[in-house]
């Protein structure tokens, strides 16, 4: 796989741009919701927190059926029809007055966005040749950040100016993005059955039977409760437990996100199959416990100096180990998905998002705020358990794509000569 530092012309550029302008709005919609529903709303936290958490669990079991729908009906109409959906439920937020409003409008915002990842995925397996696909969605990440990014400056105007108006305005512009996304998406070509659907093969929900695809599914679950890592934990850590300043949080962030934009491509691009894939998750589990041991090593009253150096290091180790398990996850769970069934399995293996989503803030702030220093190692030690047991996950799974691929290539045995035994 060689390396690009933009996606080639044509559809994996079209997804690439498609995904960077809805990423636009999500960075607006991320740095202003909270205050917009305590704010303007007028939500507790803790109706905010179990509202979000009711719906990222809605969330979690619906990207299954609605991926199977984008096998069955085809993923670029599916993914065009979430996008839209996505729109809409974020729009719906500008009008909801109460509690029960708002955790109804949190899960159709939840199930579109499951839906609209598992679509996409589906898509892109129709669309991008199988050696190419983990490049690209490397690609795809790197757009994501640099969309958030963006976003989010243009939220930071809206929590200057700190007026109902300008809340309401970042979640419109979030709204809006959806639908230029799916305008985006509408215009690319449709997937052959090889690879988008498969009308007659995915009528049934094969992946809820397939364990060993369940079982890397759950070490990638484990594996992406490091999503709140940056942005919640370790700003309560650093506010609780160190003497570093307060701009750290800030500083660090965009050195997650300058990363991967930057890397992201760079390091997806030596993981060319399975083997390959397990080694970068391995890895990746390696720095995580590595990152973690030395965010443990901050609670201490060092010199600010020093605070800030070990702080940098441990979040440069985090984001690579991050990039290095990415990279080996989408190459894992593409070539463990049967053909004509990407949209129900990606829609799985994509449940792991909404899951952290949903737990990760609880077990994180359980973990490193409450428990400190041992958090910290237990932490690194669920990384590096859940790294090295995916190595012999993906052998397990391997081993049922082989033998269905055997027993689908071999010709069906001759019927017995009549009068014969």
């Amino acid at each position: 796989m060689s390396y690009r530092p933009i996606p080639a012309p044509g559809p994996a550029r079209g997804l690439a741009v498609s995904q960077l302008v809805n990423s636009l709005g999500d960075g607006a919609y991320y740095v202003c919701s909270a205050l917009y529903f305590s704010q303007v709303v007028g939500l507790s936290p803790g109706r905010i927190g179990l509202g979000l958490t009711l719906a990222w669990a809605v969330g979690a079991v619906a990207g299954v059926p609605l991926g199977q729908l984008a096998d069955r009906r085809g993923p670029k109409g599916t993914a065009v029809l979430l996008a839209l959906a996505t729109a809409a439920a974020v729009g719906a937020f500008l009008l909801v007055d109460s509690f029960a409003a708002f955790t109804l409008t949190a899960c159709a915002y939840a199930t579109a966005q499951s839906g609209l990842a598992a679509a996409r995925q589906a898509l892109l397996a129709g669309l991008v040749p199988p050696e190419e696909r983990t490049g690209v969605l490397a690609h795809l990440q790197s757009a994501v950040n640099a969309g958030l990014a963006l976003g989010a400056a243009v939220g930071g105007l809206a929590l200057h100016a700190g007026t109902p108006a300008a809340y309401r305005s970042a979640l419109a512009m979030d709204a809006v993005a959806f639908v230029l996304c799916a305008l985006l998406l509408a215009v690319l070509p449709a997937p052959g059955r090889a690879g988008g659907g498969s009308a007659d093969g995915a009528r049934t929900l094969v992946v809820l039977r397939d364990r060993p695809y369940a079982l890397v599914t759950f070490l990638n679950m484990v594996l992406l409760l490091r999503m709140p890592l940056i942005s919640l934990a370790l700003p309560l850590w650093i506010a609780d437990r160190t003497a570093a300043p307060a701009w750290a949080v800030s500083a660090l962030l965009v050195l997650n996100t300058g990363a991967v934009m930057l890397f992201q491509v760079r390091t997806a691009a030596v993981v060319r199959d399975l083997e390959s894939a397990v080694r970068a998750v391995r890895g990746g589990g390696v720095l995580m416990l590595a990152s973690c041991g030395v965010f443990a090593c901050t609670a201490s009253d060092a010199p600010t100096g020093v605070l800030l150096g070990l702080l940098g290091v441990a979040a440069a180790l985090q984001v690579w180990g991050e990039m290095r398990q990415s990279a080996g996850a989408w190459q894992i769970g593409f070539d463990l998905a049967p053909p004509g069934r990407y949209g129900q399995y990606q829609g799985f293996f994509g449940a792991g998002v909404p899951v952290a989503r949903m737990l990760g803030p609880l077990v994180l702030t359980s973990l490193i705020v409450t428990w400190g220093v041992p958090g910290w190692l237990l932490l690194g030690g669920l990384f590096l358990a859940a790294g090295l047991a995916m190595g012999p996950a993906v052998r397990w799974a391997g081993r049922r794509v082989t033998d269905t691929a055997a027993r689908a290539a071999a010709p069906e045995a001759p019927a017995a000569a009549p009068g014969r035994t």
